[in-house]
């Protein structure tokens, strides 16, 4: 087999060391192996670096092993072309498995040309998404705390979730705060209502008038404090992703423009998929990437189960709650393709085909650096035109009607 890169090494990369499977073939001879542990402290991944450069090494590929490949590419991404590559791709021969045998395996496989680098984007946007991410984390853990409040207020006999949309607005917190300051008058609380609520105010009695001991009182203030904390944290970060985003603002704005996608999820897509779109060959290797294109399983000839493929779940997340925001915009391409697959195929599918749009869509803009083009709600309908009339006649006369078309006399 050809050799596509004589001089290269194979990492096993774990917490605490690292292996490193130095190969290098020279014209007309048989490959040398050198196989050298060193510790994943950057004094000795220093060492690593230097040792690698003494023997002139271009190409370096580990397994995305967890967060302990970082501190690796950290250092050798400036000197070396490294590949890191999912794990599952490259699995040896079981049996005899140890960590030299891994480092040697790796790295016959990279000299061969048989191994393909996961993408990694540019520090800049590394460090975007970390920041994204950690957000989207914060506001998971947001989400999980007023559910907690809720339980707490039930579990006092307080019933606001039946009667508030929303017992975390202004209403529902000055009710908390009142009782936090020991008033349990029914009344009283009912009287702290604002805007529309107020037109609640015989159900709001009935559901303020509860069962609250000092226990609940104890708690409510801690889950209040810890969400205060939670809107804080998740307002700084907010705040430092913009400052971050400065230099993509005009890509962002592009983006903000699709239905469904507003600036929170134009950032996120930024911070997972970069602003060089030549790192993905086609719009459908990164819908393939995101984990938003049926799976491919065929097995003896027959088809077997296409669901999606595991992809970036942060990204095929944000992606698909773009999808459902889009699925309610009106008079929309979006919209009409969700509702137009939802009666066939339901729901859920339908949502991941205009998340799939979504990411097509997002790749072009990116990639061309033009604004999104609203085809119209009939676009569809249009395209099929001669489908659709024969559709809509072969329903009604299943119906008992006898149809006859005739074109308008200025149609087109």
């Amino acid at each position: 087999m050809q050799v596509v890169y004589p001089r290269c090494c194979g990492l096993d990369v774990h917490k605490r060391s690292v292996v490193a499977c130095l190969r290098i073939q020279e014209e007309g001879k048989p490959p040398v192996a050198e196989v050298r542990t060193f510790s994943s402290m950057s004094a000795d991944l220093l060492v690593l670096h230097d040792w690698l450069l003494a023997h002139r090494v271009t190409h370096v590929a580990m397994e995305s092993t967890g967060v302990y490949w970082k501190p690796v590419y950290n250092i050798l991404e400036d000197t070396f072309t490294v590949f890191l590559v999912n794990a599952a791709h490259m699995k040896a021969v079981p049996g005899r498995k140890t960590d030299v045998r891994d480092s040697e395996w790796i790295a016959d496989l990279l000299a061969h040309g048989l191994l393909r680098g996961s993408f990694i984007p540019p520090e800049p946007i590394r460090d975007l998404r970390d920041l994204t991410r950690y957000r989207k984390s914060l506001t998971d853990e947001r989400v999980r705390e007023v559910n907690r409040l809720h339980k707490l207020l039930e579990s006092s006999n307080i019933k606001l979730a039946s009667v508030a949309t929303d017992v975390m607005g202004a209403s529902g917190r000055a009710m908390m705060q009142a009782l936090l300051e020991g008033s349990a008058d029914p009344e009283v609380l009912a009287s702290l209502a604002r805007g529309r609520l107020r037109n609640k105010l015989p159900e709001l009695r009935q559901a303020l008038e509860g069962r609250f001991r000092d226990h609940h009182r104890f708690m409510l203030e801690q889950i209040l404090g810890h969400l205060d904390f939670l809107d804080e944290m998740i307002a700084k970060i907010s705040e430092e992703v913009v400052n971050r985003t400065v230099p993509f603002a005009k890509t962002i704005e592009l983006l903000s423009t699709i239905p469904g996608v507003e600036r929170k999820a134009a950032e996120v897509i930024i911070s997972e998929i970069g602003l060089d779109m030549g790192r993905f060959p086609t719009d459908a290797h990164l819908a393939s990437w995101a984990g938003l294109c049926p799976g491919n399983n065929e097995s003896a000839g027959k088809h077997k189960s296409g669901r999606i493929r595991k992809g970036n779940r942060w990204l095929r997340r944000t992606l698909l709650e773009s999808a459902w925001g889009a699925s309610k915009s009106k008079d929309t391409y979006l919209s009409s393709q969700y509702h137009r697959l939802a009666a066939r195929r339901g729901k859920k599918k339908a949502v991941v085909a205009v998340a799939h749009s979504i990411i097509v869509v997002v790749y072009n803009m990116i990639k061309h650096q033009k604004p999104y083009q609203e085809l119209g709600a009939d676009y569809l309908a249009k395209l099929n035109a001669i489908h659709v009339k024969y559709h809509h006649v072969k329903r009604l006369k299943t119906l008992g009607f006898k149809v006859i078309l005739e074109p308008l006399e200025n149609a087109a």
